[in-house]
């Protein structure tokens, strides 16, 4: 396959664009397969990529039930960032943005990764206090962090309320510069041609019906609408439909639920903000994309469900609180919304893991933050599933820590999902 670069644009814009050729093949699958990955988003297509990269496994299918690109990985906001605190997560999400620097390159594909910076508002004295503290965290981990006060955020962001009577005046703020935003299209397609070239097959509308055993139990395959397909190890990384495609293999209870969280875009205009920016006194983060929209988004909607929408209730309080921060976007247009089914953990933290059955691998749990995590969580998997344990950046992300008591609440909103 033909390497992108400027000298083949201008070759085929000089022919018609004839010469360009599809970004990865139309697989059919095969009888047998070293491992399967279940799920073609941005995980599941990270950890094909890495496993013929990294660990020399190109026998692999990536089986997907609809169309690449089709799940999470396009419904999100694109937020990149690794201001995390605890130690289960800072050093995980830190190597995910290593990753980003690098993976246009890495993969010859422009996933668009644009360091704006990503900064958290606050708005009392505890919450800079609060701030501070993270903030040194982070930089213990070799983070970057800077904490602004309300001068440097107002000349940050200069279209941000930053009056003494808005409704909730700002103290500051947390930045982490290196964070920023990503195309989420270029993600999946850069990862399916990235696995492609290196041997794997995306099988698409491929969807996993069953799993098969072997006498001992182990799993050994998959039954899906294509026929059996066998293997030695089989991975899932199916995001919101971990619960339904895990209970086809018997397990029944998981850690997880899923919801819905919705996104929204505005109708376009001049650039007005050049960074990520999140609101402290409620949950909202938004930034403009390179079309010109305004993505914004907030908390998922309480209830359990599989459907791509949500309610107006939400809407409702995510325009307020985007209004509450920026008064001048109130006469913008809603111009689309969608969203994405979560799998929202019981500490809010993601699964990495072996088991919970013999041959089987999972990967689950990424509540708000699976977008962001897309390399690290393709990378760790891949280790995870070579080496048949985990990395010591996934340690921490075992299914049974629920069981020890060893949970990885970042948020402090204790064992409750859908709090997180």
């Amino acid at each position: 396959m033909a390497e992108y670069s400027v000298f083949s644009l201008i070759g085929n814009a000089l022919t018609g664009n004839r010469r360009w050729k599809p970004a990865w093949r139309a697989a059919a699958p095969k009888p047998t397969y070293d491992v399967i990955i279940v799920g073609g988003g941005g995980h599941g297509l990270a950890t094909a990529y890495y496993l013929a990269k990294e660990h020399g496994i190109h026998n692999v299918a990536v089986l997907e039930r609809g169309y690449v690109g089709g799940g999470n990985v396009g419904r999100n906001t694109t937020i990149v960032r690794s201001n995390y605190m605890l130690p289960g997560n800072a050093p995980f999400y830190e190597w995910s943005v290593k990753l980003w620097e690098g993976l246009s390159a890495d993969l010859n594909y422009n996933v668009m990764f644009s360091q704006r910076g990503v900064l958290n508002l606050a708005h009392s004295p505890a919450q800079m206090d609060a701030y501070a503290r993270r903030g040194n965290a982070m930089r213990l981990f070799g983070i970057d962090a800077e904490l602004l006060d309300r001068a440097q955020v107002a000349k940050f962001v200069p279209s941000l309320d930053v009056s003494p009577d808005a409704r909730f005046p700002v103290a500051g703020g947390l930045l982490q510069r290196r964070g920023g935003t990503a195309r989420h299209d270029a993600v999946a397609w850069g990862y399916a041609r990235g696995a492609d070239r290196r041997g794997v097959d995306i099988v698409e509308n491929c969807e996993v019906l069953g799993f098969l055993r072997d006498a001992s139990g182990r799993i050994v395959g998959v039954e899906t609408t294509r026929g059996e397909i066998r293997a030695g190890k089989v991975g899932v990384a199916v995001a919101g439909s971990t619960g339904e495609v895990m209970r086809r293999a018997g397990i029944e209870r998981l850690p997880i639920e899923s919801h819905v969280l919705q996104a929204f875009v505005s109708e376009p205009l001049k650039p007005v903000l050049d960074t990520v920016v999140t609101f402290g006194a409620g949950h909202l983060y938004v930034s403009q994309s390179d079309k010109g929209g305004l993505v914004f988004g907030g908390d998922i909607d309480g209830y359990n469900s599989y459907a791509q929408r949500g309610n107006l209730p939400v809407v409702e309080d995510v325009a307020s609180l985007l209004l509450t921060m920026f008064p001048a976007y109130g006469r913008l247009k809603l111009l689309r919304s969608w969203g994405g089914i979560m799998d929202m953990s019981m500490d809010g933290s993601p699964i990495i893991t072996t088991g919970p059955l013999p041959g089987l691998y999972l990967n689950a749990g990424w509540c708000y933050g699976g977008f962001k995590a897309t390399p690290a969580s393709g990378w760790c998997f891949a280790w995870t599933i070579a080496n048949d344990r985990p990395h010591d950046l996934n340690a921490a992300y075992s299914l049974d820590r629920f069981h020890r008591g060893r949970v990885i609440d970042e948020r402090g909103a204790g064992p409750v999902p859908w709090h997180h």
